[in-house]
């Protein structure tokens, strides 16, 4: 099961890399940041609202004393990553904004080694390096570097997302050892977020994009929320439950450039180099070391069987 799980993050990634087909389309038709997000965040809370309704309502019930986790995953977890990422995208080359925001591993582990102990391991830390310098590759950087815009501010947002990617890690970690369902997470932490949006939020501008194409705009608006909010939280929040928090950031981060080439090529017609397929080779090779078992496990493992075969004998 939990090798299994091993491909939620990177599946998370993959979702996340289709941002910014969303977000550029919906800039282009005059989407503010603080509106993309409240509708992104909106609409996927009334998806999760009503599969919950739908197979257990439970999921909604949380502790009065547990609302500060929810407040800080929706806050500064959620809405601090799409915020950030989505005025990198904005103010800097695609490629760049995805490289920052691949830095995110860095934050996560050490973060999670002092809030939840976790280990900081040799593999751990090759791996991370690694993913970076696949991501790096993937993303074009070395290639347009001349014609890249270097926004102070956008360099600054785009670490930024990659903090706050690390922080929801950190708080949707705490919430699974509070014995929580990824879905009351991913819910609460979408719905935090949308009301926090609703004072900046140019209603105006979503009521002209739906009535400009009431059935393909509502489709498209839909397919934003499901597969840059609903989808990849799920999939990475679940992730935490088999998986240490290091492992499934660097998973997750790996999976994203590696996704946004491939959206690129589809939508925007950017054929990749042989640099980013090496790229790309890379980032493959840091994520197959990584889910390889460590040699203690190993012999954790050989111990047992040995113990077993001991008792049978016996």
């Amino acid at each position: 099961m939990k090798k299994m799980m091993l491909i939620l993050p990177v599946l998370s990634g993959v979702f996340w890399g289709s941002a910014g087909v969303f977000v550029r389309t919906l800039e282009a038709f005059g989407f503010d940041n603080f509106t993309i997000i409240f509708i992104r965040f909106a609409v996927a809370a009334f998806i999760l609202f009503v599969g919950i309704m739908a197979f257990d309502r439970s999921m909604l019930k949380i502790k009065p004393k547990d609302i500060w986790i929810f407040i800080g995953s929706g806050i500064l977890g959620m809405l601090g990553l799409n915020f950030f990422y989505n005025y990198a995208i904005s103010g800097l080359a695609l490629s760049l904004a995805a490289v920052l925001l691949s830095l995110s591993p860095v934050f996560v582990m050490i973060l999670a080694a002092i809030i939840l102990k976790e280990k900081i391991t040799g593999r751990k830390i090759g791996c991370a390096v690694l993913a970076i310098l696949g991501c790096v590759l993937v993303s074009g950087v070395f290639e347009s570097v001349a014609g890249m815009s270097l926004s102070m501010l956008g360099v600054l947002a785009g670490l930024a997302a990659a903090l706050f990617y690390a922080l929801y890690s950190i708080f949707s970690k705490t919430a699974m050892k509070q014995n929580y369902n990824v879905f009351t997470i991913t819910f609460y932490s979408l719905l935090i977020g949308a009301i926090v949006m609703i004072p900046f939020t140019d209603w105006d501008i979503i009521g002209e994009f739906i009535v400009t194409a009431p059935v393909g705009n509502s489709i498209f608006i839909f397919l934003n929320s499901l597969c840059t909010s609903v989808l990849p939280y799920v999939l990475y929040t679940l992730s935490l439950s088999y998986v240490d928090t290091g492992k499934v950031s660097i998973l997750a981060a790996g999976g994203e450039p590696s996704a946004a080439m491939v959206f690129g090529l589809l939508f925007f017609g950017e054929v990749p180099t042989a640099l980013s397929l090496c790229g790309l080779a890379v980032t493959i090779a840091a994520l197959w070391f990584l889910c390889r078992p460590e040699s203690r496990d190993t012999n954790e493992v050989m111990a047992s069987e040995g113990r077993k075969v001991k008792e049978h004998v016996d």
